[in-house]
């Protein structure tokens, strides 16, 4: 008799190591964000941008100019030459193609301050938002950068409810975020993502 009790007793006791075991193993992972993105990523030059523009070795042509709303910019020997929807890279090429009448072998460098950005590259956030806002795109940009940008939520944001609309291969599509469980309690498995173009939609609770 004692035998079997005991033999029972080892038996509960490696039932219950292999359930451990078990459970250890088909234990769900924390969810990781994801941050890797497009690796050719470029920034386009949109309205509104500020370009500060260098010729090298003519100081007398460099200039810092605005992208005007029709997408051109006027510089001191050529006007209306097309930026928006360019690169810098692309756009220090053309002004050198345009220069190129007038200046032997110019080259050109565009830097760009005060981003704005085309539509495209532009992520946009509305509702209860500290400060709704529309900013360019940034690479490796997540949910916790975006809403870091806007102050965070209002009192009467319903954050677990909100919703990024995304445009995939000309279709939108919609992605049920959890701003309350990454802002208030550091769950970083809720942190995302963002990809140039979304529009993040933080709506409000119903009390």
């Amino acid at each position: 008799m004692k035998n079997n009790k005991y033999i029972v007793k080892c038996l509960v006791a490696s039932a219950a190591v292999i359930g451990l075991l078990a459970g250890c193993a088909t234990a769900p992972t924390p969810q990781q964000p994801a941050q890797e993105l497009a690796s050719d990523y470029n920034y386009i030059i949109g309205p509104g941008d500020n370009l500060n523009i260098f010729v090298w070795g003519n100081d007398e042509l460099t200039i810092s100019v605005p992208v005007r709303p029709d997408g051109k910019i006027t510089t001191r020997l050529v006007e209306d030459i097309p930026a928006s929807g360019q690169t810098p890279t692309q756009l220090a090429r053309s002004i050198e193609k345009a220069y190129s009448e007038y200046v032997n072998s110019a080259v050109v460098s565009v830097i760009v301050e005060g981003f704005s950005g085309v539509p495209s590259q532009t992520v946009r956030v509305v509702g209860e938002a500290s400060e709704p806002v529309s900013l360019p795109f940034r690479k490796h940009m997540t949910l916790l950068d975006l809403m870091i940008d806007v102050g965070g939520l209002t009192e009467f944001a319903d954050g677990n409810n909100s919703k990024l609309i995304r445009n995939i291969d000309g279709k939108h599509q919609t992605i049920p975020v959890r701003l309350d469980d990454l802002l208030k309690d550091g769950d970083i498995s809720a942190n995302t993502a963002i990809m140039p173009g979304d529009i993040l939609i933080i709506t409000e609770a119903w009390f």
